[in-house]
């Protein structure tokens, strides 16, 4: 039994996928669920985002049978895409995704790798890839890593800004560090910090109340 899993995580520029491109041509956020590759090589997706990608999505012609349903501001899309992706490179070589977010064109995969030998080949893979670049990377259960190992039903992106906003005062009154810091300090536009705050909340208040 191999007793080594780290959780590692991505940022991908350039890649031209359907998903990225629209948060580029709209200024929005989404995050997705890992693809579902098929044998003919497209994938299924699902994800949540802004009603304003729904056209931009309609009008690629990778997209196919393209569904939304709405939940408050928050649009639930599913859809079949043609094209592949940097994170199916990164798959086939044994990256387990566990989320994908995009925000404005730059994608991130946070997901585990199951030995340093998988490990290896994966890192191989993503500097073969266009525009990957190796964010972070630390064993799984690590006080880092409640988001995988200890779910609370948030994303790891949505648990990184929530930790980050915590640590750095967002949260107190009067507040030492407003939304512009703390999405600085993580490397993300404003609109994709309180996206990412509001639904990390939303998950924590569902498990509080529920």
């Amino acid at each position: 039994m191999i007793e080594e899993c780290l959780v590692v995580e991505f940022a991908v520029t350039g890649d031209d996928c359907p998903l990225a491109t629209a948060t580029r041509e709209t200024d929005t956020t989404l995050e997705a669920k890992p693809p579902q590759r098929r044998a003919d090589g497209n994938a299924l997706l699902q994800f949540t985002g802004d009603p304003a990608i729904a056209p931009v999505l309609d009008a690629d012609e990778r997209i196919r049978y393209l569904h939304a349903s709405s939940t408050d501001e928050r649009v639930n899309y599913r859809c079949l895409s043609k094209h592949p992706c940097v994170v199916h490179q990164l798959t086939d070589a044994g990256f387990m995704a566990e989320a994908l977010s995009y925000a404005d064109g730059v994608e991130t995969y946070t997901g585990a790798v199951v030995g340093y030998d998988v490990l290896e080949g994966v890192l191989e893979a993503a500097g073969e890839a266009v525009g990957v670049t190796l964010e972070r990377i630390y064993p799984l259960g690590s006080e880092d890593d409640e988001a995988v190992a200890r779910r609370w039903g948030f994303t790891p992106a949505q648990e990184e800004a929530l930790r980050l906003a915590d640590e750095m005062g967002y949260f107190e009154v009067p507040r030492r560090a407003d939304a512009g810091d703390v999405a600085t300090e993580l490397g993300i536009g404003k609109s994709a910090f309180l996206e990412r705050l509001r639904r990390g909340q939303a998950a924590l208040m569902a498990q509080v109340f529920d």
